[in-house]
């Protein structure tokens, strides 16, 4: 839960700004920043090999002169 500090801070200050206490803010934010370190990863990595898979498939149909599918 320690690691969480960050994202509990900013969740404790937007809940202070609509008069609450704060605790709700906590927890939302705690939650909030625990999927951010698995999601932001994932979709780095699925980025990453999309644009990989695309240049590859590019590369091989200027390579093999294939231009009437080179839009798909």
């Amino acid at each position: 839960m320690v690691d969480n500090v960050l994202g509990m801070l900013v969740g404790v200050a937007i809940d202070r700004s609509d008069g609450d206490s704060g605790a709700k803010g906590a927890i939302i934010g705690a939650v909030a920043e625990s999927t951010l370190k698995v999601a932001l990863p994932l979709a780095i990595t699925f980025a990453i090999g999309w644009a990989v898979q695309y240049a590859a498939r590019q590369a091989l149909r200027a390579a093999t002169g294939d231009h009437e599918s080179a839009g798909r």
